[in-house]
C-alpha cells in the first residue's frame, strides 16, 4: 500500500513553491536603520560644532572716528537777559492837574525842553495872579512907609534945632527920635515882606511852569502812560507820564548770571546773544559792567552783568528776552580733539606681552589718552589737556597732528594683535 503523502494545495494557486529564506530581509533592514542612526549623529555633532563655534568666536570690532584738527576753544558761561536802552528817562508830573493837551505819542522824536503834555494851567496861573497882587501891595506899603520916614527924620531934625533955643521940650526931641526909629524898622520889615511875596512868586511861577511837561533829553517815545483828560495826581508819589529813550541805536542787556558762574565774568569780555525775533542771528556785544548787588528770587542768588551792544538797524527792542552765551575763557589756532576721543576706552586689547596667548588685556592707564588709527592699528595717544568747552578738548602736549584718525566709539572686540597695538609711554 502507497503511503506517501502530497504537500496540500495552496489556496492561492502556487501549489508545491518552496518558502523564500529570510536572512536577506533582515539584513537589509539593519543597513537602513545603522544608516538613519549615523545620519542623525552627524548632524547632531555639526549642530553642536556650529554652535561651539558661534559661541566662542570674537566679534570683530568696528569704529567710529572723528578727525582731529586745529581751530578755536571757548569757555562759555550761558544766561538769560533783557534788552534795555542805555539811557532810559521817566517824565512824571510835579504838579496835580488834568492833562488838558497831549503832544507825544509812543514812537514820537522829540527834543530837550520840547513840550510833550500840558496839565491845566487855570489854577496855577490864579496862584500866580494873586502872588502877583501881593507883591504889589508890599511894594505899595514900602514907599508909603518911606515916605513916612523922610517926614519922621525932617520933624526929628527940626526939633532938634528948637530944643537948643528952649523952643521944645527935650522930650517932644525924643519922641520926634522913637517914631525916626520905628520908620526905618517898618522899611526893614516892608522889605522883607516883598522878599516873602517875591519867593512865593517864584514859587507859583514854577508850578505853573510845571503844567507844561517837557523833555529832559534828546531821544524817543518808548511808552505813554497818560491819555487826554486824564486826571494826575503828585500828593505822595510822582506819576509816570512817559518813558523817553535816549538812543535805541545803543542797547544793553541785564542778565542773570547765577553766582556760581559770576566769579570768571570780568569786563571787556565777548558775549553773543539771540533773541525770539530773529533766531537766525547772532548778536554781539561786550560786557560793561558786573553789578555787585545781589538778586535773590526762591532762594537762588543771581547777579547782573550789564552786556552793551550796538543796534543800528533798531532791530533789537527795549523789553526782549536775550539767550546769552558769555566768553569767559578762548584760545585760538590750537589742536584740539572731540570730547568723545578723551572718552573712549576699546573694550578689549591685546599687548604685546600676551601676544602668543591671544589673552585680551586693557592697557594700564597713564592719564588721558585719544586712541588713534595709524597703519590699520589703533593706538593709543597719551596727552595732556588744556581748555575744554562742550564738544573740543585743547591737546597742549602729545604726539597728535592735524588730519590724524582719533576713535569715538567701538563695536565688537578685537581678537588678534595685527589688529591692536598698545603704544605705551
Amino acid at each position: 500500500m502507497d503511503t506517501t503523502v502530497s504537500n496540500p494545495p495552496r489556496s492561492d494557486g502556487a501549489a508545491g513553491k518552496a518558502p523564500e529564506p529570510l536572512a536577506p530581509k533582515v539584513g537589509k533592514q539593519v543597513r537602513h536603520y545603522w544608516l538613519a542612526i549615523g545620519m542623525v549623529t552627524a548632524i547632531v555633532l555639526l549642530a553642536l560644532g556650529f554652535w561651539w563655534w558661534a559661541s566662542h568666536r570674537t566679534a570683530q570690532a568696528s569704529y567710529t572716528t572723528v578727525p582731529v584738527t586745529r581751530g578755536s576753544i571757548s569757555r562759555d558761561v550761558i544766561a538769560t537777559g533783557t534788552i534795555n536802552p542805555e539811557l532810559t528817562i521817566v517824565v512824571g508830573s510835579y504838579v496835580s492837574g488834568v492833562i488838558q493837551d497831549l503832544q507825544c505819542d509812543y514812537n514820537t522824536i522829540v527834543k530837550t525842553g520840547q513840550i510833550c503834555a500840558t496839565i491845566d494851567p487855570r489854577p496855577y496861573q490864579a496862584i500866580v495872579n494873586q502872588d502877583e497882587a501881593n507883591l504889589a501891595v508890599a511894594v505899595a506899603q514900602l514907599h508909603k512907609d518911606q515916605a513916612n520916614l523922610t517926614y519922621t527924620q525932617l520933624n526929628y531934625s527940626r526939633d532938634q534945632r528948637l530944643v537948643d533955643t528952649k523952643a521944645v521940650s527935650q522930650d517932644v526931641v525924643d519922641i520926634a527920635k522913637n517914631l525916626t526909629d520905628q520908620a526905618q524898622a517898618q522899611i526893614a520889615l516892608d522889605q522883607a515882606t516883598i522878599d516873602q511875596r517875591t519867593a512865593e512868586l517864584s514859587a507859583a511861577q514854577i508850578n505853573l511852569d510845571y503844567t507844561n511837561i517837557r523833555s529832559p533829553v534828546d531821544g524817543i517815545i518808548v511808552s505813554r502812560n497818560v491819555s487826554q483828560g486824564q486826571t494826575v495826581a503828585s500828593s505822595f508819589q510822582t506819576p509816570t507820564l512817559f518813558l523817553i529813550a535816549s538812543d535805541l541805536t545803543k542797547m544793553q542787556v541785564d542778565t542773570n548770571v547765577s553766582e556760581s558762574d559770576i566769579g570768571t565774568i570780568r569786563n571787556g569780555q565777548e558775549a553773543t546773544f539771540t533773541v525770539d525775533a530773529f533766531p537766525g542771528r547772532n548778536f554781539e556785544g561786550l560786557i560793561t559792567q558786573v553789578r555787585q548787588s545781589p538778586q535773590t528770587v526762591q532762594n537762588v542768588v543771581t547777579f547782573d552783568a550789564v552786556v552793551g551792544a550796538a543796534n543800528q538797524d533798531l532791530a533789537l527792542k527795549p523789553g526782549m528776552t536775550a539767550s546769552l552765551r558769555i566768553v569767559t575763557d578762548k584760545r585760538d589756532n590750537v589742536v584740539r580733539v572731540p570730547n568723545q576721543a578723551l572718552q573712549f576706552e576699546p573694550t578689549s586689547v591685546v599687548s604685546s606681552s600676551n601676544a602668543e596667548s591671544g589673552t585680551p588685556q586693557a592697557t594700564a592707564g597713564t592719564g588721558a589718552a585719544v586712541w588713534v588709527l595709524r597703519g590699520g592699528k589703533m593706538v593709543s595717544v597719551p596727552v595732556v589737556t588744556g581748555l575744554e568747552d562742550e564738544t573740543y578738548t585743547e591737546i597742549i602736549k602729545g604726539d597728535l597732528q592735524p588730519g590724524e584718525t582719533a576713535i569715538t566709539g567701538q563695536t565688537g572686540t578685537q581678537s588678534s594683535l595685527s589688529a591692536v597695538q598698545a603704544a605705551r609711554p
